[in-house]
Parts: structure tokens; C-alpha cells; sequence
């Protein structure tokens, strides 16, 4: 039921629009560098161990025991040696090669590894390989760890559902459950799937899903999602949503496969590993043929085909093409652990360069939960509660359960007759008497006089009539959340010169909330196309880089126009999960500031990354290809690069914002 006397945005039910922003899954040919495996086992690792071993054991025969017998099998020692680590190496060769892409990281290592063998460098080439496959190592533990952060934040699906077959309840794993289907949750169990409340009333904690840490009452009728804990009793749900659709494991999937769409940066890197590959093999192969021209009888081809070998090992582009996705993964986890989903990391690089931010006023800077402030009645106030809330029983609006819960009467008496009058209220027959429950409309309606002043009060009101008498109002307010005036201090601070609030609501509520949260702009009395059309307004000026603020309901449209679309927390809607960009769970404004500093951090890092890349390799390089760096060198501005670029990658997670 759309309650009349409060016409406010957070409550429409428009269908959500489909989301109009290019949501391109940016996958192209890029190699997915984390080789899978279980980070903790020691499977993972033993290939490198055994060929470190070997490599030490080597190495020590070579310089310190210097034992005539090992000369023989020294060849062998270290092919042997090579081998653990050399082979995954050469099996993505040939993969890649089968796909006719030639020119990638893993057949630069392999040339130059298999050229080093050729020359009688064992060592090196070895070395090369083990901290090629240490850096890859290093990489897949710290894209692992951001995965667990994240899944420790939203993992909190139950591993059974005790469903209802048969006359009896079984346990089974919650994919196995079917929609329609009855489930049982004890006291203290987690929700396994969405669904709707059979049993009378239970209380659960919601912290898993929104941050807020109050316990939340869900009565009969009502929503219950995935990853509550139930606190109460034993309680009965009807499923739903199957266990893939829930709003919890579409958040998962969401932020797990946020990656896919690509930074900027992200796919400037990959473009630019595409075309430099070849090149700097190309260059390589000048290095060894050319100098036969200049030099003459002085050419001697091992010394420069070891110049080349060294060059095309500096010039691997590992560390740019690992570090960097590694770097928005670290800002995605980061933002994960502060309750902030984004959904790609072209959002990450996006939200730095914010400078507008549009918020929806209900359930975005205020709770968007009613409270009645005041009770003016005609008759005996306590017969005037209970007739109001007999007919408001019959409406699920929020307002209707602010005046139910505010009786605080366990038995409500049943109402008979309920009609809605569109646009008005409520009419109803309670203990034999005739109820009008709604706005001044509807008793201007049926003729029933009233203090002409009620029509002049600026908060929401319900007015009441009895038996075709005047009876009384209740004045409703919804609250503003406690960090909403910091939230906008914050964001002016990280330089987002105007925060506009758009309502539904009465303009005179709107200017209210404004005027406590220190706003200049702001509009009410909008309806969903209104809110598009100033949303467009603002975008005109195309200095702009504008987001949305919403519940994600009827706010759909809007936060598709927006450059980001921003939903306070996934527990009001999936529409808040399929339309926006970004989701707070926390439902707090202040993390829309967080946000901003988390990609702002993000995008430091990555230009550090780049940077250190480009300026050890180029160093290197011109070294290498003058004879001055030696394969040792070589790896480390390969590997030693990617290791520190990886490094400065998990820091992300380490900040404080």
C-alpha cells in the first residue's frame, strides 16, 4: 500500500531499469597469472624448494667444494634443477603459442632461460626461472589474501538448510533446496537462503549484510535474507530465492568478480605489454646480429648474445602487468574490509576524480525509519491509538508500522471493511465504529471539519476521524543518521565541491534536514523522472564527474545516469545490487568520503608501481645492452622489481582510512 499522506521516494516500487552504464567485461587476451593452487599447501611451493635446493647445492659445488666429478654432471644438475620450475613456464609457451600470441612474459623467460643454458650460464638461467616463479608465488599468496579478506567480511552463508520434506526435516546442502520450499532455523543458526517469514515474529542480527550491529525484528509476511543469524526461536521461512540468487551470494559473486572491469590504467598496461613484447624482442635479436656489422672480426657472438639474453630478461614486463591489477585488487579488498563494494576498478580510478554528490534524502542521509513524535487527540488518546493502529495493521508502509509499534499493544484489534482510498488513506470498521485514517484530502473528502492549522504543519501527519468526527493526528518524523552532517563535511574535504539532496518528500521537510546538515541545494517534492531530470541538469556542465546516492529502488534510473551510482546498503532491494556501481553496506554517508580516499590511495600506488617499473628497467636496460649489467641484474630488475611493486600492492590493505 502506497501510504497518501506521506508521499516520499524511498517508498515507491517503480521496476528497476536496467542499468545503462558500459559495464564491459574487459577480459581480452590477458593472462590470468595466478596459477591456482591452495596458498597454504606445500604442493604449491614444492616445485620452487626443490629447485632452490638444487640451485643452492649447485652453486656450493661450483664455488666452495669445487669438486672435479660435479664438472661431468653440472649440465644435468642444473637441467634437472630447471625443471620444477621451468616446465609450467614452458607448458603457458606453448598454450600461448597455440593461440598464435607469441609475444608474452612467459616466452621472453623462456628464451632467455634456454639461451642462458646455450651459452653454459646454468646458474643463471636457473635463477632466473626459481625468482620468476617466486614473484608468481608472491602474487598468487597476496591476490589470495585479498580474497579471503573479502570473503571473511561477506562469507557468512550457512553450510545446511534443515528443509521440509516428507513430514520430517532434512539437512542439506541450501543449494539443494528448491524455491517454495520449508526451511527451519534454530536459535542462534544462520540464514541459509531468502525467503519469507511463516512464523509469527523473531529478532536477528544483520551485521553481516549491513554493518549495523542492532538487532533487526522481522514479523510474519515479512523478508528474510541470507546471513542473518537468527536470535529468538526456533522459526520457519518459505524459500524464496534460490541459494545462487540470494542477495548474499550475488554481493560475493559481485566483489570477487569485480576485476573484470578494467581500470583505465589496467587496460592502458595491458595494450601497451601487447606491442612492447614484441618489440623488445625484436630489439634483442639487433643486439646479437647487428654488431657483427660494426665490429667485424671483432664480433664475439656469446658475449653479445649474453647481452641480449640479459636484456630480454630486464625487459620481461611482469612486474607492470602484475602489480597493477594487484594494486585496484588490494583498493577492492580494502574497501571490502569498510563495508564498501565496488564493482570494478574503473570505479576506483573514477571515484578520485568525484567533485558532485546528489543523495537521496530517506534512507540515505535520514534512517528512513519513522518515528511518531507527537499525538494530538480529541478524544481519549489511548481509544485513538488503538483504532489507528487496528486499521494500520493492514498496510505493511513504513509509517504504518511506526504508529503499530508505537502503541506497543500485543493485541491489536482486527479491523473490518479496510478500503483504500487512492491518493488519501485508509477507511476501515473497528469494534463497530467507522475509522478514517490518512491525510487532510481524505476527511476534506467526506465532509468532516477540522482545525484549519493541520494543513499547515510541515511534517508528515496522519489524521484521524471517528464515526465521522474529527479525532485527532499523529505527527511522524523520520530521523537523520548520526554521521550524516560529518559525511558532508567529509566530502567537501576530499574535494567534492557540491552535495545536492533530492526528496520526494514535502520541499518544507526537505529544507528542514538541509538546514540541520548545513546543505545550500536541495529540492523536494521530486518524483522519480524529476530526480532524473535535475540529475541531467547537473551533467550538463561537463566538468561534472557526478554521483547518485540512493536506495536503489525507485532511484534506479537515476543511478544509471550517474557517472557512479552509489546504493546505501543491500539489504533494501537487489535493484540496490544490480543498479549501482558501488554498494555501502554499512547504510552510514560517511563511508562515500571513505570511499573516495580508498581510491585515491589506490591510484598513488599504482603510479608508484609504474614508475619504479619503468625507471629500473630503463636504468637496467642501457646497462645491459652496454655490457655494464649482468644476468644477476637482470633478474633483479625483473623479479626484484615485481616483488617490490607486489609489496607496495598489499600495502593498500594495511592503510588506515
Amino acid at each position: 500500500m502506497n501510504h497518501p499522506h506521506h508521499k516520499e521516494d524511498s517508498c515507491c516500487t517503480s521496476k528497476a531499469h536496467q542499468h545503462q552504464h558500459d559495464h564491459s567485461h574487459e577480459n581480452g587476451d590477458e593472462h590470468d597469472h595466478e596459477h591456482g593452487g591452495d596458498p597454504s599447501s606445500l604442493k604449491t611451493y614444492l616445485p620452487a624448494i626443490v629447485t632452490l635446493a638444487m640451485l643452492l647445492i649447485g652453486i656450493a659445488f661450483d664455488n666452495i667444494f669445487k669438486l672435479e666429478a660435479f664438472k661431468i654432471i653440472r649440465p644435468y644438475w642444473y637441467i634437472v634443477a630447471y625443471l620444477p620450475v621451468g616446465i609450467p613456464v614452458l607448458k603457458e609457451v606453448w598454450e600461448t603459442f597455440k593461440a598464435k600470441d607469441f609475444f608474452t612474459e612467459f616466452s621472453l623467460m623462456s628464451i632467455a632461460t634456454i639461451g642462458a643454458f646455450a651459452i653454459g650460464e646454468y646458474p643463471e638461467g636457473v635463477t632466473v626461472m626459481l625468482f620468476y616463479t617466486i614473484g608468481e608465488l608472491f602474487q598468487m599468496a597476496a591476490v589470495n589474501r585479498a580474497k579471503r579478506n573479502i570473503s571473511a567480511l561477506l562469507d557468512v552463508r550457512a553450510e545446511v538448510a534443515h528443509v521440509l520434506r516428507n513430514g520430517k526435516y532434512e539437512s542439506v546442502n541450501p543449494d539443494k533446496v528448491e524455491i517454495g520450499e520449508t526451511i527451519q532455523i534454530k536459535a542462534g543458526e544462520k540464514v541459509p537462503l531468502d525467503g519469507e517469514m511463516l512464523s509469527e515474529k523473531s529478532s536477528f542480527n544483520t551485521s553481516a549484510l549491513t554493518g549495523e550491529s542492532k538487532p533487526k525484528s522481522i514479523n510474519k509476511g515479512e523478508n528474510v535474507l541470507a546471513g542473518m543469524l537468527n536470535l529468538d526461536k526456533v522459526i520457519e521461512i518459505q524459500v524464496t530465492k534460490a541459494f545462487a540468487d540470494s542477495a548474499l551470494s550475488r554481493i560475493l559473486e559481485m566483489v570477487q568478480n569485480a576485476t573484470t572491469r578494467k581500470a583505465k590504467t589496467e587496460l592502458f598496461i595491458r595494450k601497451f605489454a601487447k606491442v612492447y613484447t614484441p618489440i623488445v624482442f625484436f630489439l634483442a635479436l639487433a643486439l646479437v646480429t647487428l654488431p657483427i656489422v660494426v665490429l667485424g672480426s671483432d664480433y664475439h657472438f656469446q658475449t653479445w648474445l649474453y647481452r641480449s639474453l640479459v636484456f630480454l630478461v630486464i625487459s620481461c614486463p611482469c612486474a607492470l602487468v602484475i602489480s597493477i591489477p594487484l594494486g585496484y585488487f588490494g583498493g577492492i579488498g580494502a574497501a571490502s574490509a569498510h563495508g564498501i563494494l565496488f564493482k570494478g576498478s574503473n570505479f576506483l580510478d573514477l571515484i578520485t576524480k568525484l567533485n558532485t554528490v546528489v543523495m537521496d534524502k530517506t534512507g540515505t542521509l535520514t534512517k528512513g525509519v519513522f518515528k511518531v513524535q507527537k499525538v494530538e487527540s480529541k478524544i481519549n488518546q489511548e481509544e485513538l491509538l488503538s483504532l489507528l493502529a487496528a486499521v494500520e495493521a493492514k498496510s505493511t508502509h513504513p509509517i504504518a508500522k511506526a504508529i503499530v509499534e508505537y502503541t506497543g499493544e500485543n493485541e491489536i484489534h482486527p479491523a473490518e471493511n479496510i478500503e483504500e482510498i487512492a491518493g488519501m488513506g485508509l477507511k476501515g470498521t473497528v469494534k463497530g465504529k467507522a475509522v478514517l485514517a490518512g491525510n487532510v484530502k481524505l476527511l476534506e473528502k467526506f465532509n468532516i471539519s477540522f482545525d484549519p492549522e493541520i494543513a499547515t504543519i510541515e511534517e508528515s501527519i496522519v489524521v484521524v476521524a471517528v464515526d465521522g468526527q474529527y479525532a485527532g493526528y499523529v505527527l511522524i518524523a523520520d530521523e537523520i543518521k548520526e554521521d550524516a552532517a560529518e559525511a558532508i563535511k567529509q566530502l567537501h574535504a576530499n574535494g567534492v565541491k557540491q552535495v545536492v539532496m533530492l526528496s520526494g518528500d514535502k520541499t518544507s521537510i526537505v529544507k528542514k534536514v538541509a538546514g540541520v546538515l548545513g546543505l545550500t541545494t536541495y529540492f523536494g517534492d521530486l518524483l522519480p523522472e524529476d530526480k532524473v531530470a535535475k540529475l541531467e541538469e547537473l551533467k550538463q556542465d561537463k566538468t561534472r564527474v557526478v554521483a547518485f546516492v540512493g536506495d536503489g529502488i525507485n532511484d534506479t534510473p537515476v543511478l544509471a545516469i550517474s557517472d557512479i551510482g552509489m546504493a546505501m546498503g543491500a539489504m533494501g532491494s537487489d535493484a540496490a545490487i544490480e543498479t549501482a556501481d558501488v554498494v555501502i553496506q554499512t547504510d552510514q554517508p560517511s563511508k562515500i568520503a571513505t570511499a573516495i580516499k580508498i581510491g585515491k590511495a589506490t591510484k598513488n600506488v599504482v603510479i608508484q608501481n609504474i614508475v619504479l617499473a619503468f625507471a629500473v628497467k630503463a636504468l637496467v636496460l642501457i646497462l645491459g645492452a652496454g655490457g655494464l649489467a649482468t644476468m644477476w641484474e637482470a633478474v633483479f630488475a625483473d623479479v626484484g622489481v615485481a616483488l617490490l611493486a607486489i609489496l607496495n600492492a598489499v600495502r593498500i590493505q594495511k592503510m588506515k582510512f
